[in-house]
């Protein structure tokens, strides 16, 4: 059996995405050490209750800091002089970049890594977005290649890295993002009324701006309808809706901001339709754990988002920041409920056909050979 170390620059995504995985490494007598730069008492008693011991690494989510970056950096050699673990799996970009240069250093045997998505840098047309990106396809550029295994969750993601030539000669796969649990995400009644959800960060790539707008245009017509938003301001990202346009925006229409919840099911509960109009993901957790519940999903006809969407068939899928087709397909559910509850029971099937999370388990276990 092997020590594991995994490796996020979030110390909650170990239990709000990766707790199933990790406890089922455990489970076949690996050793597992989950490493973040914001891990607290909390946090390291909850892993500790699935076998998983915990350290705190400096490691910044955001931002360009040479120097913060290079003593994180330093930091990650010295954990893994220490540990000596024989496999690195690490997510998100930052702990992905000098996470597998340090196993590299180390000489760590396996050492792998997972794509879930692209972030600000890929999306953002500002100069300082732009300068972001190159600089991170650069370091994708001396890290990738040094791992073994290199997963993504969609093949767009893939295919632009392959492009892009970023991940040299090391094997790459694709997986159907980190999974949902089909009984913790029970499937439940679908509400009679039209309700819209939208869950996540409040980011413009995210289609938080378009959300909103549309849900105004939609309520004019379905005055009846109910529009909620769930998500929390990420101040440390630089694609951060600006507050005052969101207050704005949220007083002149109709939609009610619930704020940041721990546990999302009693809202998707309530909904009949959830939605996100995103510009591009690895693979959205959120619409996972939506079709789960037997939602209906309108999402965008972007990277990671379409996949999860049959269109027509569980869902629709709009283009990329159109507000009015954004709208169009809700006023769609608004008029008529029981399509609602057709698409999201067919979404249920789908979602325990492709994306449970013993079957995407299995298969990124597979691919690591873990």
């Amino acid at each position: 059996m092997a020590r594991v170390l995994v490796l996020d620059a979030y110390a909650k995504a170990f239990l709000n995405f990766r707790g199933p995985f990790l406890a089922e490494l455990v489970a076949r007598g690996h050793e597992v050490v989950a490493a973040a730069p914001d891990v607290d008492a909390e946090i390291q008693a909850r892993l500790r209750r699935i076998g998983v011991r915990s350290l705190r690494i400096p490691l910044q989510r955001t931002g360009l800091n040479p120097a913060r970056d290079f003593v994180a950096f330093l930091a990650l050699v010295r954990t893994m002089r220490s540990l000596r673990p024989d496999a690195t799996i690490s997510y998100t970009a930052k702990a992905v970049i000098y996470g597998s240069l340090a196993a590299w250093a180390t000489g760590v045997r396996q050492r792998n890594a997972m794509i879930t998505g692209l972030g600000y840098g890929f999306l953002a047309r500002t100069f300082k977005g732009r300068l972001i990106a190159r600089i991170q396809r650069l370091l994708y550029r001396l890290a990738l290649p040094r791992c073994q295994v290199v997963l993504f969750q969609n093949p767009d993601d893939e295919a632009l890295f392959r492009a892009l030539r970023l991940t040299g000669r090391a094997r790459t796969g694709i997986v159907n993002g980190s999974g949902v649990d089909m009984v913790h995400f029970a499937e439940r009644a679908v509400p009679e009324q039209a309700e819209f959800l939208m869950i996540g960060r409040l980011l413009l790539s995210k289609g938080v701006r378009e959300y909103l707008e549309a849900a105004s245009i939609v309520h004019c017509e379905f005055p009846l309808a109910r529009f909620r938003l769930v998500g929390w301001l990420d101040a440390d990202n630089p694609d951060s809706i600006d507050p005052i346009e969101l207050e704005r925006l949220l007083r002149e229409g109709c939609v009610e901001y619930v704020g940041r919840l721990s546990d999302v099911r009693p809202a998707l509960a309530e909904c009949s339709v959830f939605v996100l109009p995103s510009y591009r993901e690895g693979t959205p957790r959120s619409v996972l754990e939506a079709m789960a519940t037997g939602r209906a999903v309108i999402t965008t006809d972007a990277p990671g988002c379409r996949e999860t969407v049959e269109d027509g068939e569980t869902g629709y899928l709009v283009p990329v920041a159109d507000t009015l087709a954004l709208a169009g397909a809700m006023r769609r559910y608004a008029a008529d409920s029981a399509l609602s509850r057709a698409h999201g029971a067919a979404g249920r099937r789908l979602a325990e056909t492709k994306y449970d999370v013993t079957k995407v388990n299995r298969s990124i276990r597979e691919f690591l050979s873990l």
